[in-house]
């Protein structure tokens, strides 16, 4: 756990670096690959994911470490050749995990949030899952835990594996010569984004390539087909926490709805969004037939909202490298705690952003648990000089922000979203400003 927050040290600046160059090059080249709404909801997604792997929250039904322990034939020791090929396994595994999510109706959930946002940028890359609780990989990698390959090896292998698909989701880089025969690349990965009945449900690959060219789901990005992206079901909202949850919720409903007991015994593991007859015709939902039509979610919202939940967002990022790097000072419980928080910050900043009241009335219940808790923490625990001033900023700010949220609540009728009018015309990718 406390690897894995190290490296996101590494990680996080890194990719920060990465995101603020697409959009530079981009302004150069006049394109426009980004909105700011959406990149908030991106990384905010991207927050509540790392938080919830560094704070383990994960179930392994049955554990790599405990099945190499108790059955690996022989006692192997690290070595170098290892790396390469748990690496090359791990790809593997990836790509048929990958295409389960895409196929079975439940496992759908754990990876919707990924391809929920209508752009197609670097940030989307962050769009991670949170309601991935049961981890499928020992599944596929069972042979080399019965092999007694160590447990170490892929605690070095998982955040490169991990870390290596985030740079191919860009518009801004086209075909790559004879890489693109090896390697996932941002022209194949666009195609995986897409919802055009040409590119749905193709490219799994996460590295190599060759997996859908061998196993017979690969397709070349067409210049005559433009992709348009985000899911078929759209989810009209910024909160990655709805997201997550949304298409389960759905399933759910038609479990409860549905007076077949057949279809409620299958309904979990049938292809990604079927749904019983009788619920379908009765429960309508809405399904972007021509993707060529689509209209992006895209609320009008006040200037000064935008600029807040952005820097909401930083702030709340912040916070959570600061979790990270006090795991051991602060204990399991308090950082579950801190953890909770984060969940709940991201939770009302992306609901003011769906231009919902009750998120400003969130933003105010969270500056007042931020202040107390803040105070609670600094009487409990020994923090450093360093840690003390950072706790005293994010003190100050989370008391001018609950104020800035009941100013904006007292002006409520000039925050609140103007989406109507967008569902009647065609969305204009050239208006987008950052």
């Amino acid at each position: 756990m406390e690897d894995f927050a190290q490296a996101l040290n590494i990680g996080i600046p890194f990719f920060t670096i990465l995101i603020f160059i697409e959009i530079l090059v981009a302004y150069i080249q006049k394109k426009q690959v980004v909105n700011l709404p959406d990149m908030v909801s991106s990384l905010s997604s991207g927050i509540t994911n790392i938080t919830k792997d560094v704070l383990g929250l994960l179930i392994a039904i049955i554990s790599y470490d405990w099945i190499e322990t108790n059955f690996a034939l022989f006692d192997l020791k690290v070595q170098w050749w290892m790396f390469p090929v748990v690496f090359v396994a791990k790809d593997f595994s990836g790509y048929w995990i990958h295409r389960f999510e895409h196929k079975v109706n439940y496992f759908w959930n754990r990876h919707v949030v990924h391809h929920s946002s209508e752009e197609y940028n670097l940030s989307v890359a962050l769009r991670q899952s949170i309601s991935e609780i049961f981890s499928l990989t020992i599944f596929i990698l069972f042979p080399l835990a019965v092999l007694g390959i160590p447990v170490q090896v892929f605690a070095v292998v998982a955040p490169i594996h991990l870390f290596s698909q985030f740079w191919y989701h860009t518009r801004l880089i086209n075909r790559m010569g004879v890489l693109e025969k090896i390697i996932v690349t941002p022209s194949h990965h666009r195609v995986h984004h897409a919802i055009n009945p040409e590119y749905i449900d193709k490219n799994f690959s996460l590295i190599f390539i060759v997996w859908d060219k061998l196993f017979g789901t690969f397709q070349e990005e067409l210049a005559s087909i433009p992709a348009v992206y985000g899911v078929k079901k759209p989810v009209h909202t910024w909160n990655p926490i709805i997201i997550n949850f949304q298409h389960a919720g759905r399933i759910w409903l038609d479990f409860f709805r549905t007076s077949s007991w057949k279809d409620k015994a299958r309904i979990w593991f049938m292809p990604t969004g079927w749904r019983p007859a009788d619920v379908a015709v009765k429960y309508p939902i809405q399904i972007i037939s021509d993707p060529q039509q689509q209209v992006k979610y895209m609320p009008e919202l006040d200037r000064g909202i935008k600029v807040w939940s952005f820097v909401q967002l930083v702030v709340t990022l912040s916070s959570a490298i600061f979790l990270f790097n006090c795991l051991a000072l602060i204990g399991p419980s308090i950082a579950l705690l801190i953890g909770a928080f984060i969940f709940l910050a991201v939770y009302s900043y992306t609901t003011v952003m769906d231009g919902k009241k009750y998120g400003l009335w969130m933003e105010i219940t969270k500056s007042v648990i931020a202040l107390l808790g803040i105070r609670y923490f600094t009487l409990l625990i020994e923090f450093n000089q360093i840690q003390l001033i950072f706790l005293s900023i994010i003190f100050v700010y989370h008391a001018i922000s609950g104020v800035v949220a009941f100013t904006f609540l007292a002006r409520k009728k000039e925050i609140i979203v103007v989406y109507q009018q967008n569902q009647q015309e065609s969305f204009d990718e050239s208006k987008l400003k950052i």
